[in-house]
């Protein structure tokens, strides 16, 4: 995991807001960098959509979008850190939606799939598959988490 007081000292170094729009994490990304005291300077806000229409009311992501590629997809995970970016100060974004289980899963989709989305001001949404073995709803969250922190951390330099 990238520990979140090196993405904040690193956010500050770089003059750079970030913002999260989180749905099967349910806000753990933010609460990871809203834990460490001062975060407010360089994180602006956190989005938790976690139903459909609020992936689509809070962040501006297409309903058809959803419809058709499902909201476990790369291009939802993307269109999420998009409105993120979109819909914040920020200029660094990230983006989670998975089935952390249990059940929810298919053969296309099975539990411990997460997509993940990055946005960042002037350059091309970025999305990451990552499956995470089912070891439980719990160990799939903390992961994605881990990872949503991760891609942050890389974008940032670190």
């Amino acid at each position: 995991m990238s520990d979140a007081a090196t993405i904040l000292s690193l956010a500050r170094e770089k003059d750079v807001m970030i913002a999260t729009a989180e749905s099967c994490t349910g806000g753990m990304v933010a609460a990871a960098l809203t834990d460490i005291p001062g975060s407010s300077d360089v994180f602006d806000r956190g989005f938790v959509t976690y139903s459909n229409a609020a992936k689509a009311e809070m962040l501006g992501v297409d309903p058809a979008l959803i419809a058709l590629r499902g909201a476990v997809s790369s291009e939802v995970a993307a269109a999420m850190a998009i409105g993120a970016l979109a819909a914040s100060k920020a200029s660094l974004a990230v983006s989670v939606t998975g089935i952390a289980g249990p059940g929810g899963g298919s053969a296309e989709k099975p539990e411990g799939l997460v997509w993940f989305g990055l946005a960042q001001s002037g350059r091309p949404a970025q999305s990451f598959r990552k499956n995470f073995e089912p070891s439980g709803r719990g160990a799939v969250r903390l992961a994605a988490r881990n990872f949503a922190l991760s891609l942050l951390h890389e974008a940032l330099g670190g």
